[in-house]
């Protein structure tokens, strides 16, 4: 156990303390150490590993150890800080850099919560609310705000918060981050309770249409009558979302149902409430998102083929043999099962993803779970051997839609 000599003083920080005192299971301790420099970190066994300030891993159980800093904006973007950090910068100073009272908190190592900008308050309130002005000169707040949103679903954002950020999307700190960042915390917020507040905040204060212009062109788009005419496409995007959310489903799941509906936001007005064709433009506006976040492949591929065959999907039982064979391949189901599989919990989460659908049956998954099965099942190695050459794919293919007519019922 180090144990660290006066005038050095130690504190627990951040969200370990709000975790803390809101009884949720603490993940990640972050600690802020007051009166040292790094030569008497070093000196203690630590090691040095941070680039823009002063980060140390502790010697045995290698968490991070900050020392106290102050920050001052020279740049636009989140990257346009200088920092500063001596023995002398207090805790009080530490915590007025952070983005919101109830994670501007700390413990001592006696177990007293210094507190100097009512972070209790605001837990009990329920409420997020910024520490200071400087809220407003590191533009992720902003996407950190929106993903705890997302997690602490019962909370509300301070009106002067919200003011704030909507200041800060118009003076164009929004497009100063970069789309990595922009991702990561997109990422985070996607895999919370209720990922849907996350994009309504962002919305709210104006970052969406920044960030995101494919998704905020959804709202005040109508559904197909077929799904209540009033229904809005981005809410109803938001809903599957939420409902993907809801099974504890997967990343790739969750973006793939967020971004099924794009193509719905470029139909012209004249022809609302139907949106023929979207499934292509979809398709488009999907790789454009993707690209512009750099988004990973695992999640865009998903979210392509979610774009581009969900309606398939939907239509699945009145489909020829022929057809549901083309879109099992068209799928890559046949080389990649785990990811059909994922795709078909997308389109489910399109399905419920509407008022009064949440408990309605979706039989198509199973149905057409059991055509996969069905063509997996053919012997292509004993057909392989035995079609003449340059016949095989033919054959096996022959022998995959005469084994999904027959497991589904239906003449080829």
């Amino acid at each position: 156990m180090t144990t660290f000599p006066p005038p050095i003083q130690v504190y627990t920080v951040g969200g370990a303390v709000r975790d803390g005192l809101l009884g949720l299971p603490v993940q990640d301790r972050d600690y802020v150490v007051v009166g040292a420099t790094p030569e008497a970190m070093v000196r203690l066994g630590f090691q040095p590993v941070g680039k823009d300030f002063p980060v140390f891993l502790h010697p045995e159980s290698h968490d991070e150890y900050a020392l106290a800093r102050t920050e001052r904006k020279t740049a636009r973007g989140y990257k346009g800080f200088q920092v500063f950090s001596s023995p002398d910068v207090t805790l009080e100073e530490d915590l007025i850099r952070r983005d919101l009272t109830v994670n501007a908190m700390a413990i001592g190592e006696d177990g007293q919560i210094v507190d100097p900008y009512g972070g209790q308050a605001d837990l009990a309130a329920k409420l997020l609310r910024h520490v200071s002005p400087a809220f407003a000169e590191d533009p992720v707040r902003i996407l950190r705000v929106a993903r705890f949103s997302a997690r602490f679903a019962e909370f509300s954002i301070a009106p002067e918060t919200m003011t704030l950020m909507q200041a800060m999307v118009a003076a164009g700190e929004v497009d100063a981050l970069v789309p990595e960042r922009v991702w990561q915390e997109l990422a985070r917020g996607l895999m919370e309770n209720k990922p849907s507040r996350m994009f309504m905040v962002l919305r709210e204060c104006g970052a969406l249409a920044r960030l995101m212009p494919e998704l905020e062109r959804l709202f005040g788009v109508p559904q197909p009558a077929l799904y209540h005419p009033e229904m809005d496409t981005g809410i109803h995007s938001l809903m599957a979302l939420d409902w993907a959310a809801g099974q504890g489903w997967p990343l790739p799941v969750r973006l793939a149902a967020l971004l099924h509906d794009l193509g719905k936001g470029t139909t012209p007005a004249e022809f609302w409430p139907r949106h023929h064709g979207h499934e292509g433009r979809g398709v488009d506006l999907v790789k454009t998102v993707c690209e512009r976040l750099r988004i990973p492949a695992d999640c865009r591929d998903l979210a392509l083929l979610v774009a581009r065959d969900h309606g398939n999907v939907h239509r699945a039982e009145a489909l020829r043999p022929a057809t549901v064979l083309e879109m099992l391949e068209r799928t890559d189901a046949f080389r990649r099962p785990e990811r059909f599989a994922e795709f078909l919990l997308a389109c489910a989460a399109d399905f419920h993803g509407r008022a009064d659908f949440e408990t309605r049956a979706y039989p198509q998954p199973g149905y057409l779970a059991t055509a996969l099965a069905a063509a997996q099942g053919v012997a292509a190695g004993a057909i392989a051997r035995s079609a003449p050459a340059g016949k095989i794919p033919a054959a096996i293919r022959a022998a995959r839609l005469t084994a999904i007519a027959a497991a589904l019922g239906k003449a080829g």
